[in-house]
């Protein structure tokens, strides 16, 4: 929510006065001077949106507070009145709102735009979360990448590399609002203080990393593309368990870690719904901005959310550090998940950091049963996957052995 702001505000009064954090007004504002803020400058108010409410006959800012919960203080500081000022019948005055319940639906599929659409809303309520596009996918949909928090280690996380396991990116912006929300409202996440990972830890995330794939599986193809699908997809106009990008590759069988392996042994050898690795590693657009934006920012640990199984893989071929272990068993207990450290697949986005950086990666496979998942699963799934979301972020499990 924006305000504007009175000559020589501070956002401690600020934070007092909206009960947020000072520290996420800061995040939430930055190049304002914090403690001499000028009159009439935009404040931006994290956890907040506004509500345009008209004036009835025998309404006053005392009666709005009593119906609300708004202090009358509050009210009259958005609306430039003073307290005891009459209000006329028919104006609209603005009532802030706090949000403090999710605002992203879990009820249907989930497609780009639907992803996009709450990226701005989020945005607007949380203006401490930083939302980028990092590059573009074959068919030139953002891919976008969000940052919460301004700690020195970095973990990053990802969804949707498969296109019929778009339920992971719905599971991760959950995930991600529930963390937010936390924030905004001093809300123990399972009794742990969010700012502890706020005020150490860099959160990258990237919800969907192959758009165009998701929106094939959700919404069906393109129309300019359609004959050449189908016949990748042998005619089938059901694309519900297309993996691969919308040029027939595997996404997570694109990076350069033994990769000539799963050319050699992978069938089809041809673009096609899944499995295909292409005729080279990083040929793909979506992987190569992975794999860029890995090399760019130096992450601690990395995890790719996939679907299914309700196991999670943390080795590849001995390059992982020995604390991986460590965390790999944190992880289990926390969200009941089978710890694997070694399964016989090459080329994918974790083994390929497991390589590169020598640093703890993992592939997290959420749920059970035949993939696409269904909806009915994913109150299941959030209830099992918050617990490892939080030891993931957890100074404990991620930070002590670095």
């Amino acid at each position: 929510m924006k305000i504007q702001a009175h000559k020589h505000d501070t956002f401690w009064q600020l934070s007092q006065l909206f009960k947020v954090p000072e520290r996420l007004l800061a995040d939430s504002n930055p190049g304002i001077e914090p403690e001499n803020i000028k009159g009439g400058e935009t404040i931006h108010i994290p956890g907040y949106d506004r509500i345009q409410l008209k004036i009835k006959e025998g309404d006053s800012f005392w009666r709005i507070s009593a119906l609300t919960g708004v202090p009358v203080g509050l009210l009259s500081l958005l609306n430039g009145k003073g307290e005891k000022e009459g209000l006329r019948k028919g104006e609209t005055i603005i009532v802030p709102h706090r949000v403090s319940v999710p605002q992203v639906p879990l009820t249907k599929a989930y497609d780009s735009q639907n992803l996009y659409r709450d990226l701005e809303r989020l945005q607007s309520i949380y203006p401490f979360l930083s939302v980028r596009t990092i590059g573009k996918s074959v068919l030139g949909k953002p891919i976008q990448e969000l940052r919460i928090g301004k700690g020195r280690r970095k973990v990053h996380i990802n969804a949707s590399f498969h296109a019929n396991e778009w339920i992971t990116s719905l599971v991760l912006m959950n995930l991600i609002e529930t963390y937010l929300l936390s924030l905004t409202n001093s809300f123990q996440m399972r009794g742990i203080d969010p700012f502890s990972f706020y005020n150490t830890i860099e959160l990258s995330v990237v919800p969907m990393v192959n758009p165009d794939g998701v929106d094939l599986v959700v919404k069906g193809p393109p129309m300019e593309l359609a004959d050449e699908l189908l016949k990748m997809n042998e005619g089938s106009t059901e694309f519900v368990h297309w993996k691969a990008n919308i040029r027939g590759i595997d996404l997570n069988n694109q990076f350069p870690a033994k990769w000539e392996i799963e050319k050699e042994r992978k069938l089809p050898k041809a673009p096609a719904p899944r499995d295909y690795p292409g005729e080279a590693p990083l040929t793909e657009p979506e992987a190569m901005v992975l794999a860029q934006l890995a090399k760019e920012n130096d992450f601690d640990s990395v995890i790719a959310f996939h679907t299914q199984g309700k196991e999670f893989y943390w080795g590849y071929e001995g390059y992982e550090p020995e604390y991986s272990e460590i965390i790999a068993k944190e992880l289990e207990k926390a969200s009941g998940y089978k710890a694997i450290r070694n399964v016989d697949s090459h080329a994918g986005y974790k083994d390929w950091f497991i390589q590169e950086f020598r640093r703890p990666g993992f592939t997290i496979e959420l749920g059970k049963g035949i993939n696409p998942l269904p909806l009915s699963q994913i109150n299941h799934i959030i209830q099992d996957v918050s617990g490892l979301f939080i030891a993931l972020l957890n100074n404990h499990s991620i930070n002590d052995y670095t």
